[in-house]
């Protein structure tokens, strides 16, 4: 029996019980009174309004930012990792833009098949492409942390396929971040803490990653009909660092070295997270005027500095230049990431239908900076600091919607929306200075060290624009039954067009027993980003250095390898589950899922070797040794469960207890690689990375959480079990599997008055660690566990917080 039949047959036998529980809860005198306490209004996966999350046909969960702030976590990401039981994020480490704007994924698949949203409308992605060895690699997606926890309502997670709603990217699900709305009041947070940890087998205690956030937020009141709140945000993180020692040869084998070899702190990686500096500011408005139209205005920036070292430089590397670092170096890439967005739009009603006009900008840039390096090639004289080039993303979103409720287009209620969109997108990147990049007078690497800077010919400045139309209906039909339809078409001026379509039902047996399903089509646009990404990178191929070339998918090099335009992806997504309400104060939702999807855009192997090299001349190509693009032509199947429950606890003078329980079991098989046409025995995707699609994402996650209040208290407990996950190689011999971890946060929080509080916590209370990396495996003992780990590698985090509201 797989392991999906087994859970859906327990999942059946929960649904047998709870319904049994149903009929008795039935003749009790508070089954069908108020309605339930847990269930809120959602507008994400559906247009009609008034409508809550256990009430729609497709799962639909809403996290207000009150539960989302429980721990110490800052980030939303970090945040969601351990809320949402099918959305996981990893720490990465030495891995150049990845450490600086982390991807993060939902179901198991790409973070780019996941759409975001903010206050109902498409947030831009960010302008980085992750071309190195982290999961997601070939990705270009949004970026949620930079969208700051203050100016956060509430957060809806769509878990089902909605690119016939939406457009392009909804493949996993969609994340709809609400902002805060409010036109009076106001609250400031201060929280502050640190790693304080004994990391398992480094044989030290660390006390590190200090982390300090303030935020804030106000509501003011425009008029008698209007609103504008306002909120900030800054947060500085520290270096933490859990690299072990290095045990290999720094100097030169001469006694003149003896002396330095002996003294030298061998604690020279930095393995962790790398300092982190935002600053956010958000608002979000509206004014209804007298005629009843509603303006509205939403948006925000931030900028970030942060951080991502790389692999230390021997004293006697070749990349060294003694004369300039006589012990070697540690270069750091760093990154200043501007994010821009702004928002407006006017929503009413005219002729019987409600409308929404809106306009949304938004912008990614991301400027490359290299210190403590040099440029080898430039020797003794060259500089230390270098400006390493920019890329930047920028995205106009056009929206017009109409959506109207009749009462006898056909028997019951019926609701016909129609939309259209026109969006524009444009894709640069800027070339660095030329000492980070030039080819200098001696024989050794050209370049800055650890990032060499994108070149003049590099340079590119590329749009596209894409413009769409949809309808959409929702049948009620009688008080047991929900149907839905809804197609799009979508026409991209680059690669062509697409038509989705989804199609989605709930039947209601009793109040307390529903069903719920949905079939739909999905696909997701090849992004700027994968089609003209140019860079000449060091990449470490089985420990060697390379130059490594990435070019367009319709460049010379990848034409010549078998590359060319590239192609949409395709899905097709099925769902069926079943909604549960047995009490006021308790429900439960299990919903099955399964994603195929075809033609999926991935970043091929550094290809390489005397046919390439021979193809590759054929076409005019030269002055690299490997080359590298995006191609289509993966296809998966994934298969999951979702179950969640939520119980509200009144124990009258003793206080309330509001628990829950979240599980995801979700397995990802390659079923398709392409060939390649050219070199036959060519290999495009590799081992590892075909087991990274399938294993980067823990197969099970269980989340429980409890919120005891008491009186003037707060506590909150919350256990994240994260399952197994595979660290693949290319060789099977050199797999190794992260054992399933227990991770237990818990806090603590005092009402000193009815407007300021303070507390205490810990997230990983008990110091957990992933399963060490082989010896061997480790890069001498240096990187002692590996970034697949779904909780990192960071250790306990202690932390203490204050809040004032007014």
């Amino acid at each position: 029996m797989t392991t999906l039949r087994a859970l859906l047959i327990t999942a059946s036998s929960l649904a047998v019980t709870a319904a049994s529980t149903s009929a008795f809860a039935q003749e009790t005198p508070d089954a069908n009174g108020s309605e339930l306490r847990q269930s809120e209004v959602v507008v994400t996966g559906t247009r009609t309004a008034n409508r809550t999350s256990l009430e729609t046909a497709v799962p639909v969960d809403v996290f207000p930012v009150e539960e989302l702030t429980e721990t110490g976590r800052v980030e939303l990401n970090q945040i969601l990792s351990t809320t949402v039981p099918s959305f996981n994020f990893n720490q990465t480490a030495i891995n150049d833009g990845t450490d600086i704007i982390r991807p993060a994924t939902l179901r198991g698949l790409s973070p780019d098949q996941t759409l975001v949203l903010v206050n109902g409308k498409r947030r831009h992605i960010t302008a980085l492409v992750n071309i190195n060895g982290s999961v997601g690699r070939g990705s270009a997606a949004v970026d949620l942390n930079s969208i700051p926890t203050s100016a956060i309502g509430n957060v809806q997670v769509l878990r089902d396929g909605a690119s016939a709603q939406y457009g392009s990217d909804a493949i996993a699900g969609v994340i709809n971040v609400i902002l805060r709305e409010a036109d009076h009041g106001g609250g400031v947070n201060i929280r502050y803490g640190a790693h304080v940890t004994d990391p398992e087998g480094l044989n030290r205690s660390e006390v590190d990653g200090q982390t300090t956030n303030v935020g804030g937020w106000a509501g003011f009141g425009l008029g008698e009909n209007g609103f504008l709140t306002v909120s900030g945000e800054y947060s500085l993180r520290q270096r933490s660092n859990r690299a072990g020692i290095d045990p290999r040869q720094q100097f030169p084998d001469d006694p003149a070295y003896a002396e330095a070899e002996r003294s030298f702190d061998r604690l020279n990686h930095v393995y962790g997270n790398g300092r982190m500096e935002n600053i956010n500011f958000f608002l979000n408005s509206g004014y209804t005027l007298n005629n009843g139209v509603e303006l509205y205005a939403f948006g925000g920036v931030q900028e970030r500095e942060a951080e991502s070292p790389g692999f230390y430089r021997r004293a006697s590397d070749s990349r060294n230049v003694p004369e300039i670092y006589p012990g070697g170096f540690l270069p750091v890439i760093g990154g200043d990431v501007s994010d821009y967005s702004v928002g407006g739009g006017v929503r009413g009603e005219a002729g019987g239908w409600d409308y929404d006009v809106s306009a949304v900008y938004g912008s990614n840039e991301l400027d490359y900076s290299v210190t403590n390096s040099l440029n080898a090639s430039l020797g003794p004289d060259s500089q230390t600091s270098f400006d390493a080039g920019s890329l930047a993303f920028d995205q106009i979103t056009l929206n017009a919607d109409i959506v109207k409720t009749f009462d006898n287009l056909l028997p019951g209620e019926t609701s016909l929306a129609f939309g259209a969109e026109y969006r524009d997108e444009t894709f640069e990147i800027g070339a660095g200075e030329e000492a980070s990049y030039i080819q200098g007078p001696f024989p050794a690497a050209a370049g800055s060290q650890v990032f060499p800077g994108f070149t003049p010919e590099s340079e590119i400045d590329e749009g596209r624009n894409a413009a769409s139309i949809y309808g959409e209906v929702e049948w009620v039909p009688n008080e047991k039954t929900l149907i839905s339809a809804a197609v799009r078409y979508e026409d991209y001026s680059d690669f062509g067009d697409a038509v989705t379509g989804k199609l989605a039902g709930r039947y209601d047996f009793t109040d307390q027993v529903a069903v719920r399903g949905a079939v739909a089509t999905g696909f997701r646009a090849p992004s700027l980003q994968q089609q003209y990404f140019t860079a000449i990178s060091t990449n470490f191929i089985d420990g060697v250095p390379f130059e490594v070339g990435t070019f367009p998918a319709t460049s010379p090099a990848s034409v010549a390898l078998g590359g060319g335009q590239l192609d949409a992806e395709e899905s097709t997504s099925f769902s069926l589950g079943t909604v549960l309400t047995p009490t006021n104060d308790w429900f439960v939702t299990i919903d099955a899922y399964q994603i195929n999807i075809d033609d999926q855009i991935f970043l091929t192997e550094n290809l390489g070797g005397e046919e390439v090299d021979a193809v590759l001349a054929d076409a005019g190509v030269t002055g690299v040794q490997r080359v590298r693009f995006f191609q289509n032509g993966i296809e998966t199947e994934t298969k999951g469960v979702d179950i969640v429950t939520k119980y509200a606890f009144d124990f009258g003078e003793l206080g309330t207890l509001d628990a829950s329980a979240a599980f995801n079991y979700s397995k990802t098989e390659v079923t398709q690689v392409p060939d390649n046409l050219v070199i036959p025995d060519l290999e495009l995707f590799s081992r590892s990375n075909r087991l990274t699609l399938e294993e980067s994402a823990p197969e099970t996650k269980f989340i429980l959480a409890g919120n005891y209040t008491y009186q003037q208290a707060d506590f909150v407990l919350r256990a994240t079990r994260f399952g197994e996950v595979l660290a693949p190689s290319n060789d099977p011999a050199n797999d190794f599997t992260l054992d399933a971890d227990w991770i237990i946060d818990a806090s603590v929080n005092f009402n000193v008055t009815d407007q300021f509080s303070v507390g205490v916590g810990a997230d990983n209370l008990l110091d957990e660690y992933p399963t060490m990396t082989p010896a061997g495996l480790d890069f001498n003992g240096i990187f002692p566990y590996s970034s697949r780990s779904p909780y990192g590698f960071a250790g306990r985090f202690l932390y203490m917080r204050a809040s004032y509201n007014w």
